[in-house]
């Protein structure tokens, strides 16, 4: 039962959320109140919880963290026009050891997916993303990890993980469910050659800050196919988050951006966790308030998935064949979305469940590229993946 692993939310946060106006969010959300009754968790609600772990931040101090100010900066927004459920079901506090800590949030994670709801974790170091992953052992899936980071964190991971390496361990241990990393705004001048020639090496996909600043609608095809999405706020310039002591970072993404990612992870239908982490004390004002609202943008990407007809189908598809070399691309583009996506060839390993995973969400402008004949990069590193 994952309510042995939760602390309700805080009578602040609860006093905080009654003062606010009745059509606010404060007034919507169910929350898990000391010696109240636990919110019931339904198919398709959405599922606020705070894991208090930060031990394994390179940089951890002794520091205790709250997400009480994030929790009363989003009771006081007002909700879009959702017929969502929201529930706020307290924080995991930090186990005896790190490691106690990523047991109960990879079993909260995993139940509160296999209810059909979708978590969103607040969570002190991005090392917890290895604790979210592990969650879907029981799952029986294949995983798509998209992370939003300037780093890959990558690092050498030879003495226990850190928020600096964890991506080692999501990529080495078994059992090995991922079949996907795509790194969203990683800047160079943060990342060794190594871990930037392993990325390249394995085939992931990495996007420097530049090109989806420059481009922002880039996000929407990778998160369309992830499982997870995981939102470093460190990705975030400091101007925007930090007090003078905070965070260090003059570049990244602004505002706006990391709202509109935010609402590109939640419009995507296969998206079944989510989590916003380095929420620490050194948040500003204006940090705890963007935090809040990004969470509000994924809510309101959720409310706005469209529900594509079925690919098998003879309708809601345009098909286009642009014959190559060595292979025949197949692009299909949705009647009701104008999305886009390609056929991948199928892995001759029936054991191997990439099969499952044979289409590729892509753009109108690597259609394009295709009748030049070349081949898009993402479409290239998808095609060597699943014939390996």
């Amino acid at each position: 039962m994952i309510l042995d692993f939760l602390t309700p939310v805080s009578d602040a946060v609860i006093a905080h959320a009654t003062l606010q106006d009745k059509q606010s969010l404060g007034s919507s959300i169910s929350y898990y109140k000391e010696e109240g009754a636990f919110p019931e968790i339904e198919k398709g609600s959405l599922v606020l919880v705070g894991v208090l772990e930060n031990r394994n931040d390179i940089d951890y101090l002794g520091e205790q963290i709250s997400f009480d100010e994030i929790r009363k900066a989003f009771a006081e927004l007002f909700p879009g026009n959702w017929n969502t459920t929201i529930v706020d079901i307290g924080d995991i506090s930090a186990g005896e050891t790190v490691s106690d800590t990523y047991f109960a949030l990879k079993k909260v994670v995993a139940t509160i997916v296999k209810m059909g709801a979708i978590p969103i974790v607040l969570g002190g170091s991005h090392d917890l993303t290895y604790a979210m992953y592990r969650a879907y052992d029981d799952l029986d899936q294949m995983v798509n990890l998209v992370c939003v980071d300037g780093k890959f964190d990558l690092k050498d991971a030879s003495e226990g993980i850190k928020n600096n390496n964890y991506m080692n361990s999501v990529v080495v241990e078994e059992p090995n469910n991922l079949i996907n990393f795509s790194n969203i705004g990683f800047q160079t001048y943060y990342n060794s050659q190594e871990e930037i020639d392993l990325l390249e090496k394995l085939y992931f996909e990495a996007y420097r800050l530049g090109e989806v600043t420059n481009d922002i609608g880039l996000v929407e095809p990778i998160t369309r196919d992830a499982d997870i999405v995981s939102f470093d706020i460190t990705a975030i310039q400091a101007s925007e988050i930090a007090k003078g002591d905070g965070y260090r970072s003059p570049n990244g993404f602004n505002g706006k951006e990391s709202c509109t990612i935010a609402r590109y992870a939640g419009v995507s239908s296969t998206v079944s966790s989510f989590g916003l982490f380095e929420l620490t004390n050194k948040l500003s004002e204006s940090g705890i308030m963007l935090s809040a609202q990004m969470i509000w943008y994924f809510i309101e990407g959720v409310h706005c998935k469209i529900v594509e007809p079925s690919l098998s189908s003879d309708t809601g598809y345009k098909k286009y064949i642009v014959p190559s070399e060595d292979y025949d691309f197949i692009f299909f583009e949705s009647l009701i979305s104008k999305r886009w996506w390609v056929k991948l060839p199928d892995n001759e390993l029936e054991s191997n469940n990439i099969k499952k995973h044979s289409l590729l969400s892509c753009t109108q402008e690597d259609y394009l590229i295709a009748c030049d004949q070349q081949i898009p990069k993402r479409i290239y590193k998808a095609f060597r993946k699943n014939l390996i």
